[in-house]
């Protein structure tokens, strides 16, 4: 029978350093790869790890299961190998170059930049053995270990309960394969037994099977392979499946087993804090509960293939699952690129066929950035049609990025799309998603359409009672969240929503909101300690247990004009008290009551807010000024930060590149996203007292027409308002601005 066991230590060095101790898994930029600077070290790392004795007459492998990008494999010395590819599993026969003791397994590992993708992401590639190895020991007769990385099983269930079973024996000539169907009780409900081929199939038939219905009830059945050679039991491997059929409509979304079930959900990178991508059963469990808690129902896990445990806990937890290989941002044109991508997508399809949480490969994400190219699409249209050739079963999608003119012919590769649209952050406005949704499925009413990452930076730290887009504050990501959810709802057509992201996640390359190395877009922070105001939007909509909310607990002090709270619910009305006594009831709606402009007395105060069967608490301090401590600094830089890519494509922007600065007339300044974006948060900024800013920024769309041909700087309003020196301010962050 086959025997496995995890190696959990090895001695790890860098060029020029000695040689050390570490436990597997393992990275080497756990650290270095988190805190900003884009120096995150990216080059080649070697592992030597001590192997168990063999067993004589037995077969020896060695399965790591995630390196990247490129690991190159030794043992005794003898070279193996290389696998193409930071997050698949991949195994090698070790059988040839074992000796009785003292065997020893040499890898390299390099996350060097490479023909292996992905090339250029906004997230840090973590180098090192950062997922499991384990040391396999099988009889001479087993199922394929070297078949793309997977068990060699594979099953193909149907809702009639017609199940198809393929199994990959080797060395088993004159053998039995014997399976089992067991369900979740674990009793037997169909068995066959076949002659053990090179390629052994047949058909099962379960009786009216308990079908797997999302997060409402996610029932498993187990396949049991065994591979029997003269009546020796040689391998058995067991696998989970279930019983499900989908469909995509373009104008009701996604339906599973015959019911409507829309998708909403999330998007998750698998880095943490502290660990980057070295993390343990533990931490894949605290994701799968905090993305449950929150009452997503599927899960995009991008971008690239995940801990094959995580697809586990999907199935376990009803999680319908988009799974996609790093296939992204920056295409290359070579052939060496080309096979790595029909590589990664066999092995993402093999090693995961099984799961009944996958319904859609992703072959690819916002490829277009570099422009349209022939030998792009073509290499889309092939990874497609490898899906379907591989796994007719599901469907195939994409993520576009919002530039994608909504008739491009890559919106018809897939069998579905999505885009990825930061409306209200890096460039327009809320309001402006819905009509960009509704227009493309005017263009397309047979196309399904989805929204594949949407979201804001927004930091703990960073407060405002009058928030404004890219002031990386809690209460404009509250704003922002809330309204897309709005907009969502009523769009039924939308086959899927994944906010992006889940967990805020490592960038090396960032430093924006006045944080550094890190992505800030997560509903719950790098280390998973604290769940961010915006989490409790999204569990407002998506939960049926009750719950309430009180936002702004961060956001601790008050000043007289910062007093009004906003309060989250799944709950019709929410009554809120003040100090012990009764303040008032609201109505709910869209899930939210406001409660404006609270009577804090001086110092503490407790909130509490109630529905039937929850409430929640938190403590304000009445002040008389505002604290500062809540603005972040450089709000006027902050306002100028695009998306992660531009500037490394289009060069820096300097002020000989611009066109624009105080003296461009407001007709033409205005029209431009980024300078909109400027002075609004220039205004907010300023010496203007509060109420006038607030005036000032709504009113800058009726300045647009009303004042076309004059300047911000002949403005009367302002003139009163804001110091001269200031507008020399406003001068220099439009000279930043590069025209369109």
């Amino acid at each position: 029978m086959r025997t496995e066991t995890a190696l959990t230590k090895a001695l790890f060095s860098l060029p020029g350093q000695t040689a050390r101790e570490v436990s597997i898994p393992h990275t080497w930029n756990a650290l270095d790869g988190q805190d900003g600077g884009a120096d995150y070290f990216r080059g080649v790392g070697t592992y030597k790890i001590c192997l168990p004795d063999p067993t004589p007459g037995k077969r020896q492998y060695i399965e790591i299961q995630g390196a990247n990008h490129i690991a190159r494999v030794w043992c005794n010395g003898s070279f193996l190998g290389e696998h193409r590819g930071g997050f698949s599993a991949f195994r090698f026969e070790l059988t040839a170059w074992m000796r009785e003791r003292e065997n020893t397994l040499s890898v390299e590992v390099t996350n060097e930049v490479c023909q292996v993708y992905p090339q250029r992401a906004d997230f840090t590639f973590f180098g090192g053995l950062y997922r499991q190895v384990r040391w396999i020991e099988t009889e001479q007769a087993h199922f394929d270990l070297l078949k793309d990385g997977s068990q060699g099983v594979f099953v193909t269930p149907w809702v009639s309960g017609r199940t198809r079973v393929d199994v990959f024996p080797v060395h088993a000539e004159g053998g039995t394969v014997r399976v089992r169907l067991l369900d979740g009780e674990g009793q037997c409900v169909a068995q066959g037994e076949y002659p053990a081929l090179d390629h052994t199939y047949g058909y099962l038939t379960v009786e009216q099977p308990h079908l797997w219905q999302g997060v409402e009830d996610p029932y498993l059945y187990t396949l049991e392979a065994e591979l029997w050679v003269e009546d020796a039991l040689c391998d058995r491997v067991c696998t989970d499946y279930g019983y499900r059929s989908f469909r995509v409509d373009a104008a009701t979304g996604f339906w599973l087993n015959g019911k409507s079930h829309p998708l909403h959900g999330v998007c998750r990178h698998q880095c943490r804090k502290d660990k980057g991508w070295a993390i343990s059963r533990e931490d894949h469990e605290e994701d799968m509960d905090l993305i449950c808690q929150v009452g997503a129902n599927t899960i995009r896990l991008a971008h690239y293939q995940h801990d094959g445990y995580f697809y586990d806990l999907c199935d376990q937890r009803g999680m319908v699952v988009w799974a996609e290989i790093p296939f992204i941002s920056q295409f290359l044109e070579s052939r060496e690129a080309y096979d790595n991508t029909i590589s990664q997508m066999t092995e993402l399809i093999a090693q995961n066929y099984n799961h009944p949480s996958i319904c859609f490969w992703g072959i690819g994400n916002e490829l277009t950035i570099g422009g349209f190219q022939e030998a792009l699409y073509r290499n889309l249209w092939d990874l497609n049609a490898l899906c379907k050739r591989m796994d007719p079963s599901r469907l195939t999608t994409m993520a576009q990025i919002a530039s994608v003119p909504h008739g491009s012919e890559h919106n018809y590769i897939t069998d579905v799309v999505s885009y990825n649209y930061y409306f209200g952050w890096y460039n327009r406005e809320i309001a402006d998603n819905g009509p960009a949704f509704d227009r493309f499925h005017a263009l397309n009413p047979d196309r399904p359409f989805g929204i594949s990452e949407y979201g804001v930076d927004h930091y703990v730290g960073w407060h405002s009672a009058t928030p404004i887009n890219h002031d990386y504050t809690e209460e404009y990501a509250v704003i922002y969240h809330h309204e897309l959810l709005k907009t969502f709802a009523a769009r039924p057509y939308i086959w899927a929503t994944h906010m992006w992201n889940m967990f805020d996640f490592a960038v090396d390359a960032r430093d924006e909101g006045g944080i550094k190395g890190l992505n800030t877009k997560g509903l719950v922070s790098h280390d998973r300690k604290l769940r961010k105001d915006s989490y409790y939007v999204y569990q407002a909509f998506w939960t049926k247990a009750p719950m309430v909310h009180i936002t702004g607990r961060r956001f601790a002090d008050r000043a007289p004009g910062e007093r009004t709270v906003r309060v989250f619910t799944n709950g019709d009305t929410v009554t809120l008290e003040l100090n012990g006594k009764v303040y008032g009831t609201r109505g709910v709606v869209d899930h939210q009551a406001v409660f404006e402009e609270l009577p804090l007395a001086e110092g503490e105060n407790v909130l509490t807010a109630s529905i039937d069967g929850a409430k929640d608490t938190i403590t304000l301090n009445g002040v008389k000024t505002h604290n500062t401590a809540y603005d972040l600094p450089d709000l006027e830089e902050a306002m100028q930060a695009g998306n992660w890519f531009e500037e490394a494509l289009d060069g820096e922007k300097t002020a000989e590149d611009s066109g624009y600065d105080v003296t461009v007339p407001i007709g033409i300044l205005l029209e431009d996203p980024q300078c909109l974006r400027a002075v609004k948060g220039w205004i907010m900024r300023s010496s203007m007292p509060q109420s006038l800013k607030l005036v000032a920024v709504a009113r800058l769309t009726n300045w647009r027409a009303m004042w076309a041909d004059r300047t911000l700087d002949q403005l009367s309003q302002l003139q009163k308002n804001i110091a001269p020196e200031e507008f020399a301010t406003l001068d220099k962050l439009l000279r930043r601005i590069k025209r369109t």
